[in-house]
């Protein structure tokens, strides 16, 4: 078995873990901030910008509260860094080592704004520039492409979300979470069966929107770093603002669809793309959208569409780790990657 894929795996036990060691800290995290900020500015970069797409819907959501991608390089190359006023600063690396992200903490305790930092390594530089640490628990990721820091990265922003918010409710929706993740990936055995249909394909499409915006991005990182295909993340909205031309007759088109607020126009779009006769791989727990699909990925119903993101990347995963073994690569060494990268 290959390490991505055993890490794969270890999802549900890495997000019951971190539920279970950081839910007292992370609400004692929510009250000492208090009202101490009105907005947050997130620094991340890869597979972590994509945590922070989600969050700017979650929080924007469930909390009222905007949520900014923070520019590194205007503080770590141009020295030139913004006005944090009224923010909480929040780094999210798995490694906790790129320069650039830890510029952007510092800065912000620098101008006495709160500082979070969301990582794997609590030792990390990331870490001792933050006021505040969040944890992963996701234990050493020894694949190159992240994974289980992926979604442990998600279920902390859930966290925190539901702990700044006090919400009894959406606590209980977070606990099933493990589960449910066990039951995506006990689901998916058939799809990933079928997965060589694909195994000549140089590019796709990924569409997403809402919450899974950000799984549309995550997955085509995936399946740019594991196969060395060509892969186009859209929101389904900005798709049909001129991308869409692009489709003909085989083209490949994975839609990100749990069912939720955006699954109408998702289902709208799938019909458009049937009439232009597209190759459509399509993850949902949607019954009329997976009857759309060439290759059908199918969720567990009763998935919170908040959550959703969490079990939605999943198929995304194992869809890029099972094409890079049927076209001969190394789903564990991608060619030209490292595990920890450094950016200034």
């Amino acid at each position: 078995m290959s390490i991505l894929k055993k890490e794969i795996h270890e999802q549900p036990a890495v997000i019951a873990r971190l539920l279970a060691h950081e839910q007292g800290n992370v609400v004692d995290i929510a009250g000492e901030l208090g009202r101490r900020f009105t907005h947050m500015v997130i620094a991340a970069r890869g597979t972590s910008d994509n945590a922070a797409r989600y969050a700017q819907y979650l929080f924007g959501s469930h909390n009222q509260l905007q949520v900014a991608l923070a520019t590194p390089s205007l503080f770590s190359l141009y020295k030139r860094p913004p006005k944090l006023d009224g923010a909480l600063v929040i780094g999210v690396s798995q490694s906790g080592q790129s320069p650039d992200i830890v510029s952007v903490v510092a800065e912000g305790k620098r101008q006495g704004r709160p500082t979070l930092a969301i990582t794997n390594d609590p030792a990390s530089p990331l870490a001792e520039a933050a006021e505040f640490v969040i944890p992963l628990h996701a234990g050493p990721e020894l694949a190159v492409a992240a994974t289980k820091t992926y979604t442990a990265s998600l279920a902390v922003m859930a966290l925190m979300s539901v702990a700044l918010a006090a919400d009894d409710k959406r606590m209980d929706q977070l606990v099933a979470l493990p589960e449910q993740v066990v039951q995506t990936l006990s689901g998916l055995t058939e799809a990933v069966d079928r997965i060589e249909r694909y195994r000549y394909i140089e590019h796709c499409i990924v569409i997403g929107r809402g919450y899974n915006y950000a799984t549309a991005f995550e997955i085509a990182l995936k399946i740019k770093e594991l196969t060395r295909v060509i892969a186009q993340p859209y929101s389904s909205a900005d798709f049909r603002h001129g991308p869409i031309a692009m489709i003909q007759e085989g083209f490949p088109v994975i839609m990100v669809a749990p069912t939720g607020v955006v699954s109408a126009d998702l289902l709208a779009l799938a019909k458009e793309l049937a009439k232009l006769r597209a190759e459509q791989l399509i993850i949902s727990d949607d019954h009329p959208l997976l009857a759309q699909a060439h290759l059908a990925m199918p969720l567990p119903a009763e998935v919170p569409e908040w959550l959703s993101p969490v079990v939605a990347v999943l198929p995304g995963q194992l869809f890029g780790l099972n094409l890079a073994q049927l076209k001969g690569l190394d789903p564990d060494n991608p060619i030209g990657l490292r595990k920890v990268t450094e950016t200034l």
